[in-house]
C-alpha cells in the first residue's frame, strides 16, 4: 500500500480503529505484525514478558520509533507491557 493511502487511512475515523489488539511477541521478527496493526490505526497492547531482555529492549525501541514516526504514543502500562496508541486515541490516566 502506498504511503499516501496509509496516511489517509490513519487519519480516517473508522469502526476498525476502535479495535484494541493484544500482541505477545516471542522474537524480534514479530515486529512487522505490531507495525501493521498500528499503521492501520489500531491501538496495540504489546506484552514482551515472553522475550529475553535484549530482544524485549529492541522491540520496545522499535515500538517507540513506530509510535513517534506515526505521531502516536507509547506508554508503559505494566512491567514489560506497553500501550501503543495512534494519534486519534486519547489516553487518560487517573
Amino acid at each position: 500500500m502506498p504511503a499516501s493511502e496509509r496516511a489517509a487511512k490513519r487519519w480516517r475515523s473508522t469502526v476498525e480503529s476502535s479495535r484494541i489488539v493484544m500482541v505477545q511477541p516471542l522474537k524480534y521478527n514479530d515486529a512487522p505484525t505490531i507495525g501493521q496493526h498500528f499503521r492501520e490505526g489500531q491501538t496495540v497492547i504489546m506484552d514482551v514478558t515472553g522475550m529475553p531482555m535484549p530482544e524485549a529492549t529492541r522491540m520496545v525501541d522499535f515500538a517507540a520509533g513506530l509510535a513517534y514516526g506515526c505521531e502516536g504514543r507509547i506508554e508503559r502500562i505494566a512491567d514489560r507491557v506497553f500501550l501503543l496508541a495512534p494519534s486519534h486515541v486519547e489516553i487518560e490516566t487517573t
